[in-house]
């Protein structure tokens, strides 16, 4: 009776094992592939060369604010359905669409790889297929701006800087590449930066008084004036007397935005060197630091002549948007 009882027990083990094995698996997903910024546009390429391929392009092809030479938002390739299988479907962000007599747009998460977007318009007419990608191409945008971002983050993350000056400074951190080097650290101001193919790109942080915008029908001629007084106390150009300043014939655009939890502006243009031909993009984030009674100044540039700029602003907003005020020992 022992005996049968031990094999009474085997077999309910065996059986309840049995059951755990048998439900859903996860399938698996390969890692998406694609450079930074990059959309694959699935689409017939009648349709590419049409209509519907202008209010595409009109949309996910818009200059990105900022930059000069201008530079679109994506980096689009675009391919047929019937291409679109094996590894070309591993494409971080994709664009689906297709003819069909129900209209319809929508977004789905790793659908062939991970991570992955896909944004799907389908449409019988113009008409059909215009409505759903100006209803569905802000969305679009920021789902596959979110995925390039943590695309981005991952890629840098792998080796960090030690450098404490942001800690010590301004009680912050930000999680910046350890090719970036310490090059100015001062009372109220930090700057870092590495050295690209023809040029540098740029981290630095200051703060001001927490009063310091008073009126929006001023605020950003305000910004104007604060950036163009921190370039010329800190930021000097390559000959005495030349010094950073925001480039007079554009006005910067400015956004709502929230980093490392709090509210902020969002400021992008383009910096030059007063009294010096040089130029190139910049954003700023002014962070309403309330906690610390100050207005918080984080900031990119970037000095690349001749090359295009986009996925090294990119990297720089990648870079602010790990800012965390919560330190560590």
């Amino acid at each position: 009776m022992k005996k049968l009882g031990t094999l009474c027990c085997a077999i309910g083990m065996l059986a309840l094992l049995s059951c755990k094995d048998s439900g859903p698996k996860k399938r698996f997903l390969p890692p998406s592939t694609g450079g930074i910024n990059s959309l694959m546009v699935v689409i017939d390429t009648d349709l590419w060369k049409g209509s519907v391929g202008d209010k595409i392009r009109e949309n996910f092809a818009k200059p990105a604010p900022g930059l000069t030479p201008q530079q679109s938002i994506f980096t689009i390739t675009q391919i047929p359905p019937q291409v679109f299988k094996g590894a070309t479907a591993y494409s971080r962000s994709v664009l689906f669409v297709e003819e069909d007599t129900l209209s319809r747009a929508y977004i789905k998460t790793n659908v062939y790889a991970k991570p992955q977007k896909v944004a799907v318009i389908k449409g019988e007419t113009y008409n059909d297929f215009a409505r759903k990608i100006d209803s569905i191409s802000g969305m679009a945008i920021a789902a596959f701006k979110k995925v390039e971002m943590e695309e981005a983050q991952k890629r840098f993350l792998r080796s960090l800087t030690k450098e404490k000056a942001f800690e010590e400074e301004f009680g912050i951190k930000l999680k910046i590449p350890s090719l970036y080097k310490l090059g100015k650290h001062e009372k109220n101001f930090v700057w870092m930066d590495i050295q690209i193919p023809k040029g540098t790109m740029n981290i630095l942080a200051y703060e001001m008084p927490w009063d310091s915008f008073t009126a929006d029908s001023t605020f950003v001629e305000d910004i104007v004036k604060m950036r163009d007084s921190i370039g010329k106390k800190y930021i000097p150009g390559p000959y005495e007397g030349t010094y950073m300043m925001t480039e007079k014939a554009f006005a910067p655009y400015v956004y709502p935005a929230q980093i490392g939890g709090k509210k902020a502006a969002e400021v992008r243009g383009i910096w030059e060197i007063n009294g010096y031909p040089m130029a190139g993009p910049f954003l700023t984030y002014i962070i309403n630091d309330k906690e610390n009674n100050r207005k918080l100044v984080l900031e990119g540039f970037v000095f690349a002549p001749s090359e295009e700029k986009r996925d090294y602003i990119f990297e720089l907003e990648a870079i602010l948007k790990t800012l965390s005020f919560e330190i560590t020992s």
